[in-house]
C-alpha cells in the first residue's frame, strides 16, 4: 500500500511539473521582462477583477538600482524571525519562475502555481480583450503572487519592483515600508538618462503615510525621494542619518557587522556575505523592519538576537556566490557598472586570488562596454559567451568589445556557456610559476548568465 501511495504521489508531481513547463511556455511566449509597455493600467484593470487580493495584508514594497533582491532577502528574513507569516516577490529568476513566489522562505510548489494560474487564467482572457496591448509575462507573475499570497494568507508581502516605480506593474500596491536602495543609470531607455529622472520615478512606491527607508544615495537622487515624502507627508529614514553602517569585519565566509539602527545599535551581527554593498543592504533592510514594527529611538532596540540568528540565516544565490572550489568558482548576476563595480571591490576584499579569470554574457541594452572597462584591471583573462533570449548580446560582437578594450590576446571566445566555464578553469589553473595558488573563475554579467550557470554546475536551489 504505501509503495502505491509513493507512486501515486510521484504521478501527480510529474503531471504538475509538465503542467507548470506548458503554462511557463504561454506566459513567456507573451512581452516578456525586456519589452516593457510603461503603465500599470492593465494590471490595475485586473487586480480589480480579482478583488484587490494586495490589499488583504500588509507590505514592504523596494525599489532601486542594484541590492533590490539580497535586501528583500534579509527584510523577509528578519520579519519570520519575530514570527511574522511572509510573502517574498522579487524577480527574475535564476532557474524556475516558481523563485519568484516564496511564502515563508520557500518558493511555492509547482501544485500552488499551477492551481493559481488555472484560476487566474479566466481574468488574464477578459483583460486581454478590454485592451489593446495585452498583458505581459511580468503582469501575470505579478498578479499571481499577490492572489496566491491573500490565499495563503501571509502577514505581509515583500515585493520588489520590476522596472521603476510609479508605472510598475507591482505599484498597485500601498506599502507601508518603501525602501529604495542606491540608484544609479540602468534601464535608461524607459527611466530617464539622468540619476534625477530615474530617482523620480521610483520615488512613486513612497505613499502617503509611509515610511521611507532610504540608502545612500546620489545628491540629485536624494533630492527627488525627499521631495516626495514631503508631497506624501511619509516619514523619512536615512542612511547616514537615521541609520547606518557603524563597523564591519572580514570573516570567514562573511562578515561581521555592527549596525546602527532606528531604535539603537546591533552588534557582532554576522552576515554569511561578502562586500560593504551587502553591508549597506542588511542595514537597510533592518530599518525596513524596525520602521515596519514600530521601533524608534525612544522605544529601544527590537530582540538583538533574532536580528543575529535572521542574518547568520540570509543567503542570496547568485550574489558573489561560491559554487566550487579548486579553482574557486563565483557567480555574481552583476548587471550594470555600479553593480559590478561592488562585486570587484567585494571579490578584493573577500579573496586571495593570484589569478582571476571572468566569464561574461550579457544583455545586449546594458552599458557593457563600461562593464568591460571596469573588469579590465580587475582579471587576467576573460572568456566571452552567450547565453538564451531574445536580449542577448550576440558572442561575436561581445569579442570585438572585449578585445578593444583587454586586446586579442587576453579574450577566449567560446558560443557555448558550458564551454566558456570549462575555458576559464583552465585558464586560471594555468601558470608558467609553479609557486602561484589561489586561482579564481568569476561568471557574471546577468541574472541569466548566472541562473544558466547555475544549472550547469549542479545547483537547482
Amino acid at each position: 500500500m504505501a509503495a502505491g501511495a509513493s507512486v501515486g504521489s510521484t504521478a501527480v508531481a510529474t503531471d504538475y511539473s509538465a503542467e507548470l513547463r506548458s503554462i511557463e511556455a504561454a506566459i513567456f511566449g507573451r512581452r516578456g521582462e525586456g519589452h516593457v509597455h510603461p503603465t500599470n493600467e492593465r494590471m490595475q484593470a485586473l487586480v480589480d477583477l480579482l478583488g484587490d487580493p494586495q490589499r488583504a495584508y500588509r507590505s514592504v514594497h523596494l525599489t532601486g538600482t542594484n541590492g533590490k533582491t539580497s535586501t528583500a532577502r534579509m527584510v523577509d528574513e528578519l520579519l519570520r524571525g519575530f514570527g511574522i507569516r511572509t510573502g517574498r516577490y522579487t524577480s527574475p529568476h535564476l532557474t524556475s519562475v516558481t523563485e519568484r513566489i516564496v511564502v515563508d522562505g520557500e518558493p511555492v510548489s509547482e501544485q500552488r502555481f499551477v492551481e493559481a494560474y488555472r484560476e487566474l487564467e479566466p481574468y488574464v482572457g477578459l483583460i486581454d480583450e478590454r485592451f489593446d496591448v495585452p498583458l505581459s509575462f511580468f503582469e501575470i507573475v505579478t498578479a499571481l503572487g499577490f492572489a496566491i499570497f491573500a490565499d495563503v494568507p501571509v502577514d505581509v508581502a515583500v515585493v520588489e519592483v520590476g522596472l521603476g516605480g510609479a508605472w510598475d506593474n507591482t505599484n498597485v500596491l500601498d506599502g507601508q515600508v518603501a525602501v529604495v536602495t542606491p540608484i544609479g543609470l540602468d534601464h535608461t531607455e524607459y527611466l530617464g538618462d539622468s540619476v534625477e529622472q530615474i530617482a523620480r520615478e521610483k520615488a512613486g512606491i513612497i505613499k502617503p503615510d509611509a515610511t521611507a527607508v532610504l540608502a545612500l544615495q546620489p545628491a540629485e537622487a536624494q533630492r527627488e525621494l525627499l521631495r516626495r515624502t514631503v508631497e506624501v507627508d511619509a516619514t523619512v529614514a536615512r542612511e547616514g542619518m537615521e541609520f547606518g553602517v557603524v563597523e564591519r569585519r572580514v570573516a570567514v565566509g562573511g562578515q561581521f557587522l555592527a549596525l546602527q539602527g532606528l531604535g539603537g545599535v546591533y552588534d557582532e551581527i554576522f552576515l554569511p556575505l561578502h562586500g560593504a554593498h551587502q553591508a549597506q543592504n542588511a542595514v537597510v533592510a533592518l530599518a525596513a523592519v524596525e520602521a515596519f514594527l514600530g521601533a524608534s529611538r525612544s522605544s529601544g532596540p527590537v530582540d538583538l538576537d533574532v536580528v543575529r540568528e535572521a542574518f547568520a540565516a540570509v543567503r542570496s544565490p547568485g550574489r558573489l556566490e561560491p559554487i566550487r572550489s579548486a579553482p574557486t568558482v563565483l557567480l555574481d548576476a552583476a548587471h550594470n557598472p555600479s553593480g559590478l563595480q561592488a562585486t570587484l571591490a567585494a571579490v578584493a576584499e573577500a579573496f586571495s586570488f593570484r589569478r582571476l579569470v571572468a566569464v561574461v554574457a550579457v544583455m545586449a541594452d546594458k552599458d557593457v562596454t563600461g562593464m568591460l572597462e571596469l573588469l579590465e584591471p580587475a582579471v587576467d583573462e576573460i572568456v566571452v559567451t552567450e547565453v538564451s533570449g531574445t536580449r542577448r548580446m550576440d558572442v561575436d560582437d561581445l569579442a570585438a568589445l572585449a578585445e578593444d578594450v583587454f586586446g586579442r590576446d587576453r579574450v577566449t571566445v567560446e558560443p557555448r556557456l558550458d564551454d566558456a566555464i570549462e575555458s576559464a578553469v583552465r585558464l586560471a589553473e594555468r601558470s608558467d610559476d609553479p609557486v602561484i595558488s589561489g586561482a579564481g573563475v568569476l561568471v557574471t554579467g546577468s541574472v541569466v548568465t548566472v541562473g544558466e550557470a547555475r544549472i550547469l554546475l549542479g545547483r537547482q536551489r
